[in-house]
């Protein structure tokens, strides 16, 4: 890529999307181009064939997804297998109509089986069964994978799908029935800690800034209390999904995106795919090759929070995979390492979130 080439971010306001956007504008690139849902829906493949008629990216960054948490996986089973199905189809198909030269394509290894060999290494793709709560999004991102490579077979397309381990950072999603692990216990720790010391401006900037369920920090204060206890945040006391012993690997949003860069500008398909009689598992791993237990990770946040109340785990709840470690020998042989660990990732979003709840 040059550093004027015409790049498009989709999903450049998201988590994923605005890391790589940032990380782009720091190496000197001056002609990114995104679009907001309002501006774009990438359901809509009209609106999309129209966008790429207009625009004319040279390399795309597909960081765009509907995505969430345990709970929302398990719910809304219907909406992460055809909406991500529909964006790829839609995102995919107008780089290829529109000779767009390189790709990427962002995934999640959750396309590996629940009881795939530790570390995950690529080639665990498709040796055995998903994990039940998020198989539709893991199918989705499997066909996005297998697309980018059947285009590359077929004709000569230099696409290539990244398999991004757990992210976490600046513009995460803390809704409290949708998000993510690591975002919803800083947000349910946070909240506990200020009702714990009867912080209530606390809580109304933060009900305010992300009201929860039609609640915000207008309501009557019983009401607050009642929908955060919902959520199994209490005066003193945050109550927590599952056992507790799954281990997580967890990656700061700006490695990812640093990453993401690093592979646009240096790694081509042919070089993944030479050597190879037959095709496949050319995508690669993105994370650390380091875990941590959902409930170390817990003391971890609430030591960074500075709560001193009770962290209680409800194992009736699931847990979804026991373990869940990439391998990431493939991405530091092709020259590169992540930089922030969990420990300074979650003071930095700690950082950040109390940063953006004020607002």
């Amino acid at each position: 890529m040059d550093k004027n080439s015409r790049i498009y971010v989709a999903g450049h306001r998201g988590l994923v999307g605005s890391a790589i956007w940032r990380n782009l504008e720091s190496k000197g690139y001056t002609n990114l181009t995104g679009r907001t849902h309002s501006e774009l829906d990438l359901l809509d493949a009209a609106a999309v064939k129209a966008f790429f008629d207009s625009e004319r990216p040279e390399f795309v960054i597909l960081a765009a997804a509907h995505v969430g948490g345990i709970i929302a996986n398990n719910t809304y089973r219907a909406d992460f297998i055809c909406r991500n199905l529909q964006i790829q189809n839609n995102v995919i198909g107008e780089s290829f109509r529109h000779n767009v030269k390189k790709l990427l394509f962002l995934g999640s290894t959750c396309i590996y089986p629940r009881e795939a060999p530790q570390p995950m290494a690529e080639d665990a793709l498709l040796t055995g069964a998903l994990e039940y709560t998020n198989e539709p999004y893991a199918i989705a991102k499997i066909a996005g994978l297998k697309m980018c490579e059947s285009f590359n077979i077929q004709y000569g397309t230099n696409y290539i799908a990244v398999m991004p381990t757990n992210l976490y950072g600046p513009n995460d999603n803390f809704d409290l029935e949708k998000s993510h692990v690591l975002p919803a216990m800083i947000r349910k720790i946070h909240l506990a800690k200020a009702l714990m010391i009867d912080d209530w401006d606390a809580v109304r900037h933060d009900l305010s800034r992300r009201p929860v369920e039609g609640i915000s920090g207008s309501s009557a204060r019983q009401d607050m209390e009642n929908v955060l206890g919902k959520y199994g945040i209490g005066k003193g006391r945050v109550e927590l999904w599952g056992s507790g012993r799954p281990l997580r690997e967890f990656l700061w949003s700006g490695d990812m995106a640093d990453a993401s860069v690093y592979i646009m500008e240096k790694v081509n398909f042919r070089d993944l795919a030479k050597e190879k009689t037959e095709i496949r598992n050319c995508h690669i791993n993105i994370g650390t090759g380091r875990e941590i237990s959902i409930r170390d990770l817990a003391m971890l946040i609430k030591e960074t929070v500075g709560y001193w109340g009770e962290i209680a785990f409800d194992a009736s709840k699931p847990d979804g995979t026991m373990r869940k470690l990439t391998d990431v020998s493939k991405l530091n042989a092709l020259g590169w390492r992540h930089t922030v660990d969990i420990e300074a990732g979650v003071r930095r979003m700690y950082e950040w979130y109390v940063a953006n709840v004020s607002i």
